[in-house]
């Protein structure tokens, strides 16, 4: 059974949450503040993290950058429907998706059956390690480890930017639109994708590339979308 974190003050959509992942097979750990939250992902074994962006002292987008100092969990953030910097600021703390309130049940435990199976996956042993390796270039990516290497440096990346480049990287040379790395990614339809697909993609080139003005792997193709540059050894 997979553990997610709900925390939000508003103890009524904690438990309106609860209600909707329970009939799913989740258990439901309960947070109402962000030193709760954190208190909680340091004693337990958590594999999603389902957290409210505007709470009293530690706010949502303080605990998830905490978070992601050590820890690779997913991430969904709550937010209000004008919160749109929030949001942003959200995944550039290092969230994985987010939710606006008030939210359809369905698109939620979509939203959190996609974020399970993708980590799960990125967890799950693979037999053939060979098969699973993939380049361009001195970008590598071991997909049986789960490392990422550049230039023989390991690069650290989220659950959800290792996907982004995995996807991208196998396909290495197509160019794929946002709308179908989130459809690819994430395995559901994509819906509002642009902030979040675009935060993602800047943060794998921040880390990927030695000049960001001039990427040398990660290309964007103007109003078509993105693709990773099929480089030759």
């Amino acid at each position: 059974m997979y553990n997610i974190l709900v925390c939000d003050d508003d103890k009524e959509i904690v438990e309106a949450i609860e209600i909707y992942l329970t009939k799913e097979g989740y258990n439901i750990l309960k947070a109402y503040n962000g030193e709760q939250a954190l208190d909680i992902v340091g004693k337990n074994e958590i594999h999603l993290i389902i957290l409210d962006i505007m709470m009293p002292k530690v706010n949502g987008i303080q605990v998830a950058s905490k978070i992601r100092e050590d820890k690779g969990i997913p991430i969904i953030m709550l937010s209000a429907k004008s919160e749109d910097y929030d949001k942003i600021n959200g995944l550039n703390t290092g969230a994985d998706d987010y939710i606006t309130k008030p939210f359809n049940p369905l698109e939620l435990i979509a939203r959190v059956n996609s974020q399970i199976r993708r980590y799960t996956h990125l967890g799950s042993l693979i037999k053939d390690e060979q098969e699973n390796l993939y380049k361009t270039g001195d970008l590598k990516i071991n997909d049986a480890t789960k490392e990422v290497f550049v230039e023989g440096k390991k690069i650290k990346l989220t659950p959800t930017e290792y996907n982004i480049l995995k996807f991208l990287t196998k396909n290495k040379g197509k160019v794929f639109s946002i709308n179908q790395i989130y459809e690819n990614v994430w395995e559901d339809e994509a819906y509002g994708a642009e902030n979040i697909i675009a935060v993602h993609i800047r943060h794998i080139r921040e880390k990927i590339e030695i000049n960001t003005k001039e990427p040398k792997y990660l290309k964007v193709i103007w109003g078509i979308g993105y693709k990773i540059e099929n480089i030759s050894e």
